[in-house]
């Protein structure tokens, strides 16, 4: 049964999805942040064989940690990276990027979904700020992005974050761009590692 509290799988999840199966390589160590009700985590770890799950999901929502959950997921409740340490891989972002207003916000759990700030970048902002801090050398991060949120703002945010991105996916959705943006740090690129 679907939780109302829960953002359901939608058009930006499966477009976050299609670049996460591309991406991941199956021995690796994932973290999806703000899992919603794991869809994209579950159907990682269905594609993986044997062994344990190398995937974390984690979430403000208490609903959507519950929806991980029973979804099979290893599943912790986060603002983002707070309290969360790697190394990670891959770190998987679908964040609210709606540009919200104060007069507009809502006061429920949902709202964490969907709410970007005033300008769609707030969460993405703090997400971009933290994620070097959990990330594996070599790692990279799977970003999604809309064209509501500034495309070209977000990108800049990247470069001044000193992480190098491409647009791995796009696709063109009631009027809105959405793309998901692979980034790695520019010094480490993905795959390299230490002797």
């Amino acid at each position: 049964m679907k939780d109302p509290g829960v953002y359901p799988p939608s058009e930006d999840t499966f477009l976050l999805f299609a670049a996460a199966e591309r991406e991941y390589q199956g021995a690796e160590r994932v973290l999806e942040v703000g899992c919603g009700s794991g869809y994209i985590s579950s159907r990682l770890q269905a594609g993986r064989s044997g062994g344990r799950s190398g995937i974390l999901a984690s979430d403000i929502n208490p609903y959507a940690l519950r929806a991980a959950r029973d979804a099979g997921l290893d599943a912790v409740r986060a603002d983002l990276l707070s309290g969360i340490r790697g190394p990670f891989d891959l770190v998987i972002f679908n964040p609210p990027y709606l540009p919200t207003s104060p007069e507009d916000r809502l006061d429920d759990w949902l709202e964490y979904a969907l709410d970007g700030g005033p300008d769609g970048r707030a969460v993405i902002a703090r997400f971009i700020e933290d994620v070097g801090r959990v990330l594996a050398w070599g790692g990279r991060f799977l970003l999604l992005v809309s064209s509501l949120t500034g495309i070209r703002e977000v990108r800049s945010l990247l470069d001044y974050a000193g992480y190098s991105n491409e647009v791995v996916l796009k696709e063109r959705i009631e009027g809105e761009d959405l793309l998901v943006i692979r980034a790695w740090r520019r010094e480490c690129p993905p795959g390299s590692f230490t002797l």
